[in-house]
């Protein structure tokens, strides 16, 4: 059976100024061959790294990258594995050479950047390692993916922001969609159905219980440089509905079969 190692949890918070983007990091073993699935920003290097090395693993001990879609949250440490091929879908890797001028979380510079790495194209069904296989998941990017792992647990959907928390599942709608709001949503439905137990980019993994997300992990973060008493710092309240943003001009990007 394969395994999961979460290097680095996903979280989903923001600020009036900006989002930090952390996004899941997650170690996929089957077999010996060892599966790195998205690799954050370079504001985590540092952390990706001591995870790495706190399993006594290094650079040379990943034998692939899978790239579930190109934003900058999820893709820009692929240069800290200089040797190691990135796994990608052809119509993430065609768009990001040529992204829609609004998509703000594919940069212009993103099909440059990644060309410059060894690349693998990848698509639904393709077996990366025993019981780990490639499922498309379309519509938050033109080319996103996710992994369906066999576990002991069952089978564990990674599904990057294809899915991006607990609660995105439960409503099954994508709060974020830069190519398709239907396939965004379609994706949602078909790899909950598919698997066992969830892994969104952005959350804790969870399962579906009578309806309702029943977390697996812990939640654990430190936020340093702030206080809860300092002067100006507030803390929204808590949203009371899923609200879907669009991409302006979505409906000009070229469509993919």
């Amino acid at each position: 059976m394969a395994t999961l190692d979460i290097l680095l949890p996903g979280y989903s918070f923001g600020t009036d100024s900006g989002t930090p983007a952390f996004c899941a990091v997650i170690l996929v073993e089957s077999d010996g061959r060892r599966i790195l699935v998205d690799t954050a920003h370079v504001g985590r290097r540092v952390q990706l790294q001591e995870q790495l090395a706190s399993r006594g693993l290094g650079v040379s001990d990943i034998d692939m990258i899978l790239m579930t879609h190109a934003h900058w949250d999820h893709v820009q440490n692929f240069d800290a594995f200089p040797d190691v091929p990135m796994a990608i879908h052809p119509h993430e890797r065609k768009y990001a050479s040529e992204p829609h001028v609004n998509d703000w979380a594919t940069p212009q510079w993103t099909g440059a950047a990644i060309e410059t790495h060894p690349m693998t194209e990848v698509n639904e069904g393709d077996e990366l390692a025993k019981g780990v296989r490639v499922i498309r998941l379309p519509g938050h990017s033109p080319g996103s993916i996710g992994l369906l792992v066999e576990t002991e647990a069952g089978i564990c959907g990674i599904t990057g922001d294809a899915m991006h928390t607990a609660a995105v599942g439960k409503a099954g709608r994508s709060p974020l969609v830069f190519y398709s709001e239907s396939q965004a949503n379609e994706s949602i439905a078909r790899v909950m159905s598919a698997s066992d137990v969830l892994y969104p980019g952005h959350d804790r993994p969870f399962q579906m219980v009578d309806g309702e997300p029943e977390y697996v992990e812990e939640y654990k973060l430190t936020l340093s440089g702030v206080q809860p008493n300092m002067e100006g710092l507030t803390f929204a309240d808590p949203p009371t509905e899923l609200v879907t943003w669009v991409m302006p001009g979505i409906e000009d990007q070229p469509q993919y079969d």
